[in-house]
């Protein structure tokens, strides 16, 4: 059995609100017998390498903590400041140069296929040739369980707002997953709100948002918009995923409620 935390989108800018609700999540998870921490992207709000240093600091435990990019990082800074103390572990495989961020991590015999779905500049996702490419031949090489992690989401979670930037070709993701059936699930951020699917027949699980939670459609009759979105009173959220020996994927959502100042 694997027991492991997964949140998202921490948007880390040096201000208090980002910082504080991302090290009450840190700070809980430490607390716990994970054997890893997944962070499916957006950890840093305009991908300023000062971002990226602060994340440094904060995301860290005595398990691995295992990074993507989302559509606000930036894969150069991104590389410079988180990469370089993960690949002198020797345990992570990182696609150099400025095309996409592709890492594999094998954590108790659990293959992390860490996929970069951004598009430099604009907020929905993609998954590139050679990201595909990687993925096939990244799983191929695998023989135990795998999961598949990305910022986008490959489906509809049904938010007006949110379908709009979802990753733009899914076809192309279930295609690779097709033929491996040692993929147990699909994980991915970007919504800052938690849900639940299905995918390629696997469950797809979308972390809650650290820095915020979005309000649902249904919950209010003031009109969505970019501007009037947040849930200010929410508290930043975690999924745990449970992966039994039978491969099956359980969650549980938890939400982290920050101390009393």
């Amino acid at each position: 059995m694997l027991l492991f935390a997964h949140l998202s989108d921490t948007h880390l800018d040096g201000a208090d609100t980002a910082l504080r609700r991302t090290r009450a999540v840190m700070r809980r998870l430490r607390e716990m017998p994970l054997a890893a921490v997944l962070v499916t992207g957006d950890i840093a709000d305009h991908g300023a390498v000062a971002e990226y240093e602060q994340a440094a600091a904060e995301l860290v435990a005595d398990v691995p903590v295992l990074v993507l990019p989302g559509n606000h990082d930036e894969r150069g800074a991104f590389r410079k400041v988180l990469l370089g103390a993960a690949a002198a572990g020797g345990a992570v495989r990182d696609a150099a140069g400025d095309g996409p961020v592709n890492r594999a991590q094998v954590v108790d015999g659990v293959l992390f296929a860490l996929c970069d779905s951004s598009i430099p500049g604009r907020d929905d996702g993609r998954l590139a040739p050679e990201t595909l490419a990687w993925l096939r031949a990244t799983l191929a090489a695998h023989q135990g369980p795998a999961l598949v992690c990305l910022h986008h989401p490959p489906v509809m979670v049904h938010h007006p707002l949110l379908d709009g930037i979802r990753l733009g070709n899914p076809d192309d993701l279930a295609a690779v997953l097709a033929d491996r059936p040692n993929v147990a699930g699909v994980l991915c951020g970007h919504a800052h709100l938690a849900a639940s699917t299905g995918f390629a027949g696997r469950p797809l699980v979308v972390a809650p948002g650290v820095v915020s939670t979005v309000r649902l459609p249904w919950t209010s009759p003031r009109p969505l918009t970019w501007d009037d979105v947040v849930e200010a009173d929410e508290p930043p959220g975690v999924a745990f995923h449970v992966l039994d020996d039978t491969g099956g994927l359980t969650t549980h959502f938890r939400s982290v409620r920050e101390p009393q100042r």
